[in-house]
């Protein structure tokens, strides 16, 4: 299990930056060793534990890249037309055969090995065949065109995939390409998630007229699928501060990080604050940014600890900047931050200096082909509606003031973010 020490987000102001918090949790939360042996198949998504290096050349062997005919560049004239006799066939998965005489063509399909002292291949649409059969070959081919030699693509010894990178379905074609069954990978992070309130009840039990359906606890636990975790969802927790803190000690003792959502404000019966501490220790519980301000970061028997509000979109947005971090650093996973793509602002929009915001947007193409961004016409971190019928989120940085229509604004696609 991953284990950190007490001080290790230990801030001495009353609000942290974004990027203060994610720098603190690369720097200090210590990667898990465990590691497993997966097939092929179950592999995407998977850590690499370590690196892959290519056991052979990629292609293996020199190839024909097209249909046509195989020659030898030696024998191209200057100009005009040559005709060569056709001296043999080879498919793709048949060997190339004997060394290819001095003035003929070999007829070869894509894929198929190239014959040996063959270094040219002209394709078959570029060509005719004459009524004796022989390939006309028309004049201004360069020697070596349509030719994939052998380590195009790699070459043998070189490192492929490093330790910590998340497999993609590219990376396992890669690996498979390279003869390799299985993968050695990080084992998934345990994550235990629960909800708190009085005020949630979950999806198919009776509702109390002033209670809501828990839909935090649901989202949390497919976005941490989607980084290949191991969840275990513990339910709810009710309004109870020792019963909190006994649930979050319990979590703590099987798994990797604890998360939760909602209870992190500053009212009365915000009691996650107490709970924590009277297990473990609260280091941060505000940050400048927006939706999202109230959220607790916290070390339980040496556990991380993440308060997420009960908003749902501030839920979602520090989710993405504050749990995705720590999972990937849990992970081995280096981190890349989400680079906004430029596009045109046509919403107006005030902000206060110093604090990162977070805006809902759609994209829509402006009437000269540029994409815009059109801001939700509603205010609220509680509005659902909002991640549902919008295309991703504007960043305003902790400097920008205001937006005005018209202004380069960087855009963040839902897809990027989860």
């Amino acid at each position: 299990m991953a284990q950190l020490s007490d001080d290790c987000f230990a801030f001495g102001g009353p609000m942290m930056s974004v990027d203060e918090a994610v720098a603190i949790i690369a720097a200090r939360v210590t990667a898990i060793e465990d590691t497993e042996t997966v097939a092929l198949e179950h592999a995407d998504g998977r850590v690499l534990a370590s690196g892959i290096k290519a056991a052979l050349a990629l292609p293996p062997f020199t190839n024909s890249a097209v249909d046509g005919y195989a020659v030898r560049g030696a024998d191209l004239a200057g100009g005009g037309e040559q005709t060569f006799p056709v001296s043999g066939r080879i498919q793709a998965g048949a060997l190339a055969g004997d060394t290819i005489a001095t003035g003929v063509a070999v007829r070869i399909f894509t894929g198929a090995p190239m014959p040996a002292g063959a270094d040219t291949v002209f394709m078959q649409e570029d060509v005719r065949i004459d009524a004796a059969g022989n390939v006309v070959l028309p004049q201004g081919l360069k020697v070596g065109a349509n030719v994939r030699p052998s380590g195009e693509d790699i070459a043998e010894g070189n490192s492929v995939l490093s330790a910590g990178q998340r497999l993609r379905p590219q990376d396992i074609a890669l690996v498979a390409a390279l003869g390799l069954t299985s993968v050695e990978v990080k084992r998934r992070l345990r994550v235990a998630v629960f909800s708190t309130g009085n005020e949630v009840v979950s999806p198919g039990a009776p509702r109390a007229a002033a209670q809501l359906f828990d839909s935090n606890r649901f989202m949390l636990t497919a976005m941490l699928k989607r980084l290949g975790c191991e969840v275990a969802d513990l339910g709810i927790l009710r309004d109870d501060r020792i019963a909190l803190a006994l649930a979050l000690k319990q979590a703590a003792a099987g798994h990797d990080l604890i998360l939760t959502s909602g209870g992190v404000s500053t009212g009365e019966e915000d009691h996650i604050k107490v709970a924590v501490e009277s297990v473990g220790s609260l280091v941060l519980w505000r940050m400048a940014i927006k939706p999202g301000r109230p959220v607790a970061m916290g070390i339980i028997n040496g556990k991380p600890f993440i308060g997420l509000p009960g908003n749902p979109v501030a839920s979602f947005v520090t989710f993405t900047y504050v749990v995705r971090p720590t999972v990937q650093a849990l992970s081995g996973t280096p981190r890349r931050r989400q680079m906004p793509i430029p596009v045109r602002s046509a919403f107006t929009y005030s902000k206060k200096m110093g604090r990162r915001e977070y805006v809902r947007v759609s994209l829509r193409e402006g009437a000269d082909g540029m994409l815009e961004a059109v801001k939700f016409p509603r205010e609220g971190a509680g509005l659902l509606s909002s991640l549902v019928e919008t295309d991703g989120l504007v960043e305003l940085g902790e400097d920008a003031t205001i937006v005005k229509p018209g202004q380069t604004v960087g855009f963040l696609d839902y897809s990027s973010l989860i």
